[in-house]
């Protein structure tokens, strides 16, 4: 089906919350920007306010979204470009899950300047608790036999080949491994399926970091897959980043 995306641009100021987030950045000098798009046209002013500050900023361009600085739900990639510059990055915008995602992508300390609640606040604890979990379901992989293997039916999440290269790769290892195709991937719809024991995750990252909790049994990502496999390191995973599916 056809899909027209609107941008859409917050006229709020995010001065305020800038400086205050100036002075949770005091430990690093050199500092990423990064915001969604509703954001992405205040970059040049938070730069400025970090500039004053005596901060050294990097807004990166990978390429791969519109803008520069911009984040998405599943692309880090602006964030990932200046990562090795930066000591900490600031995230311009509502709510905490890009901010998280900037976190987990690039193993960065992440400030969120919120200039909706004209606050800045750090996501560490949070970054911390879903290292935990993460752990928490690789090490539930690792004890499971029958694995579900998820493919998102929806625009941008369909990764057949990725899907059916993790299936292979699971059942040489010993395990089962089944395809499941779906548009929308709820606890529900997996829970109709009693006989399997975990789930690797293709389609969307998010569903695996965000909503854990609402399923009843691990769900991994491709990345995650492998370190349950023991083809990718622990530490690897945490320097690449949970956004590679």
């Amino acid at each position: 089906m056809p899909t027209i995306y609107v941008e859409a641009r917050a006229k709020i100021s995010v001065k305020e919350a800038v400086e205050k987030a100036i002075s949770l950045l005091e430990p690093w000098s050199s500092v990423g920007l990064v915001a969604t798009v509703q954001n992405v046209h205040k970059l040049d002013e938070a730069e400025i306010l970090l500039l004053k500050a005596g901060k050294i900023v990097a807004i990166g361009d990978a390429g791969l979204v519109k803008y520069p600085g911009q984040v998405i739900g599943c692309n880090f990639s602006n964030a990932r470009s200046v990562s090795e510059e930066v000591e900490a990055f600031l995230f311009i915008g509502g709510g905490s899950f890009h901010a998280i995602g900037v976190a987990l992508a690039t193993a960065k300390p992440t400030i969120i300047a919120d200039p909706y609640e004209k606050r800045a606040y750090s996501v560490r604890d949070e970054v911390s608790k879903i290292l935990k979990q993460r752990w928490a379901n690789i090490s539930e992989g690792k004890r499971a036999e029958n694995f579900g293997v998820l493919i998102g039916l929806k625009s941008g999440q369909k990764k057949i080949k990725k899907a059916v290269k993790i299936k292979g790769k699971l059942q040489k290892s010993g395990r089962k491994a089944t395809l499941f195709a779906l548009r929308e991937i709820t606890s529900n719809a997996l829970m109709q399926f009693p006989n399997i024991d975990a789930f690797v995750n293709t389609a969307c990252p998010r569903l695996s970091l965000e909503d854990t909790p609402k399923f009843l049994r691990p769900i991994i990502s491709l990345s995650e897959a492998l370190v349950m496999l023991g083809e990718l390191d622990w530490e690897e995973l945490c320097r690449k980043g949970w956004f590679e599916n």
